[in-house]
């Protein structure tokens, strides 16, 4: 992989240290229910079809009281994409080079109650330069106070960008979240953007305050929640509603998809799905 530009080091530079700041408050959160659960760090390198050097990352799990099971991966790659790939990639069909780095994250909660989550944020480089990402909330028991919560500290921190097109990019989750075959939604949504072009100064700011935004509300919503009673019933509609949950990463997730078609590190690409999930 070639050496990184100033930008592509500030990039990755930020999404490690937002899986940094992460990991430490769901450890905290973990230590107030009482358990000793921390994340296990697994660094992992890729390799070109070429032989050559093609970055690499570390996957982060945690299994502990609250959260069921929890992946933090941060990734830095780059190569060339193989074949007709190429073409399906913004910028990529007249040249297939590339460098990607980011951070993607899915927590799966043992309690019903609490929201299940997906964030994930990523700076690209083909002929063109963006940034993509967001956040969605995946409640199994929607709960309004934790949906509005949620979407209203992220509309605030696109309110404060230029870039930041709140009614675009909640759309854009809403219509993206959706399962075809079942005609349902994956959850209640948040703000998914794309190719997000332009200054760099202004696009990068904006996609960390979405770090922040998702580092601000997630735990909020986690801790007003994790000490719900349930009952067997709530359970099991959250190992069905799982079911969909992995239906929709395993058929239609375009980050599943680039992760495989670029070599990454199966198990960080597949840490998404749910540790539990039930079919009728």
């Amino acid at each position: 992989m070639t050496p990184l530009d100033p930008d592509q080091t500030r990039a990755r530079t930020w999404f490690e240290h937002l899986r940094d700041l992460i990991c430490a408050e769901f450890v905290a959160i973990e230590r107030e229910a009482g358990s000793d659960a921390g994340f296990d760090l697994t660094p992992w390198d890729r390799t070109e079809p070429s032989g050559a050097p093609g970055g690499g990352g570390v996957r982060g799990v945690m299994k502990g009281t609250v959260f069921e099971k929890v992946g933090v991966n941060v990734s830095t790659v780059g190569g060339s994409f193989e074949g007709e790939f190429a073409k399906s990639i913004h910028g990529a069909g007249e040249d297939p080079q590339f460098f990607a780095t980011g951070i993607s994250l899915v927590a799966h909660m043992a309690n019903p109650r609490v929201p299940a989550v997906h964030m994930n944020c990523r700076f690209l480089v083909t002929t063109k330069r963006w940034f993509g990402g967001g956040a969605d909330l995946n409640p199994p028991l929607p709960i309004a106070e934790d949906t509005d919560d949620f979407h209203a500290t992220l509309k605030a921190a696109c309110d404060a960008h230029a870039v930041g097109d709140y009614p675009r990019f909640s759309k854009w989750a809403e219509d993206y979240f959706w399962l075809p075959h079942r005609h349902v939604h994956r959850g209640v949504g948040g703000i998914f953007f794309d190719h997000l072009e332009g200054d760099f100064d202004a696009t990068f700011a904006f996609t960390q305050d979405v770090g922040r935004a998702f580092l601000d509300v997630y735990p909020r919503i986690v801790r007003r929640r994790m000490n719900d009673t349930f009952t067997p019933e709530d359970e099991a509609a959250m190992l069905a509603w799982r079911g969909r949950y992995a239906e929709f990463n395993l058929v239609y997730d375009r980050g599943t998809l680039f992760g495989l078609k670029t070599g990454g590190n199966i198990d960080a690409i597949l840490m998404s799905l749910p540790p539990r999930a039930t079919w009728a």
